[in-house]
């Protein structure tokens, strides 16, 4: 079983997204460069996991459309 995402990231994430939705992909890589783009973010571990729950959140959005 996997490791359950903290709440901050989950908000961080939504908030990227409700911004700027056209900038995200499917494509992890991808998100990756975006962020280090256009935020300040520290660490590549927190980096990452705000881009992978970017990723899920896309995904999520394109299977509901």
């Amino acid at each position: 079983m996997g490791k359950v995402r903290p709440d901050f990231i989950k908000r961080i994430a939504r908030e990227l997204v409700e911004k700027e939705p056209h900038l995200y992909t499917v494509n992890f890589e991808e998100n990756k460069q975006i962020l280090n783009q256009i935020t300040d973010i520290k660490t590549k571990r927190l980096r990452n996991r705000i881009a992978g729950y970017i990723t899920k959140l896309i995904k999520q959005d394109q299977a509901e459309a």
